[in-house]
């Protein structure tokens, strides 16, 4: 993970770490930056510039290997931003007690959860003590839209600035659809070949996922290629469909049962001639599917997490990363629901 200053912030975020004080100031300022670019009212900059104010600052103060993503938030034709805080402990035995203004571990005032939860459209939190804390807070100009099904990131290899996985989240004609990429290699030839394969994903016809894999074969031909997986979560039928080439790893978790890993075949998309396969899985409305590139060992277990699956999808996919998550390879981790 990388400090980073820029005057463009790009969908998939930029990653800073927080390390000491002098950093805040320009991630302060890249924020504002942001907002502006969004065209997101002064009022509204102004706030987004206090969250992050205060969510430096605490990662200064209390955390350990404290790192913040940014990055703009689209939905439904709307334009917001998403802040995600990332720290490896001391972590909070009760963090809703310390949201709370006037609550203090540090001789201070003890206001700054408490501010970043008053100017937050959103805002969701999950710590252990010994293990650390991640926060999601989004900032909005009007009313946020519904609470999201799926939620992704990645993290770049140490020493790139940009990340060869990705990941992909629609909604075509009913079909709920998330996309996970691992580009081969790494670096802005990675990077390349996983975004052909989300706007391939993105443009792709209404279908289950082994026609949306075929698609995305078909259309990544220009690049080095990459191992990807789809899945579509149809909860009302019980159902999960899922496809796959190559090592995207991919487990249904449902509360009381072992979890469930998933089949991808051999293969490269846009690469030799793959066989491509559907397969159709038993979900249920509480289960949860997570999916994620090589970048992130498998030894995971949300067990270890108590109340985790049931929250923000963000949140535990940010928790994984940060836990399972190497920094010898590009990562990148997705959870999805049935429901929000």
């Amino acid at each position: 993970m990388v400090a980073m200053i820029g005057d463009v912030v790009p969908d998939h975020g930029m990653w800073f770490r927080i390390d000491n004080g002098a950093t805040a100031g320009g991630v302060r300022r890249a924020a504002e930056r942001l907002g502006r670019q969004l065209e997101m009212s002064a009022e509204r900059v102004a706030d987004l510039a206090i969250v992050t104010a205060e969510i430096t600052s605490n990662l200064v103060k209390h955390a350990r290997e404290g790192a913040l993503l940014m990055r703009p938030a689209r939905r439904a034709g709307l334009a917001g931003v998403e802040l995600v805080a990332i720290d490896s402990g001391p972590g909070m035995a009760d963090l809703t007690l310390s949201s709370v203004d006037g609550h203090s571990t540090a001789g201070t005032l003890g206001i700054g959860l408490g501010a970043i939860v008053r100017q937050a459209s959103r805002f969701d939190g999950y710590s252990m003590p010994g293990r650390g804390t991640v926060l999601v807070v989004q900032l909005w100009d009007v009313a946020p839209p519904e609470p999201d099904w799926a939620g992704g990131l990645t993290r770049p290899i140490t020493g790139e600035q940009s990340s060869g996985d990705g990941y992909a989240v629609r909604e075509v004609d009913g079909r709920r659809q998330v996309l996970v990429s691992d580009g081969l290699g790494h670096g802005p030839l990675a990077a390349a070949a996983t975004g052909a394969a989300v706007s391939a994903f993105r443009s792709a016809p209404d279908g289950p996922p082994d026609v949306v894999v075929r698609h995305l074969h078909a259309s990544m031909s220009h690049t080095r290629g990459a191992a990807l997986a789809v899945a579509e979560l149809d909860p009302a039928a019980g159902l999960l469909r899922y496809a796959g080439l190559g090592n995207i790893a991919a487990m249904i978790v449902t509360p009381g049962e072992r979890r469930r890993g998933l089949v991808s075949l051999p293969g490269i998309s846009g690469h030799q001639r793959p066989t491509i396969r559907g397969y159709d899985y038993p979900f249920s409305r509480d289960a949860t599917l997570v999916m994620h590139s090589d970048g992130v060992v498998d030894r995971w277990d949300l067990d270890n997490y108590p109340g985790l699956a049931g929250r923000n999808p963000l949140l535990a996919a940010a928790t994984l990363l940060r836990d399972a998550g190497t920094r010898r390879d590009d990562a990148c981790v997705l959870v999805a629901r049935g429901a929000a």
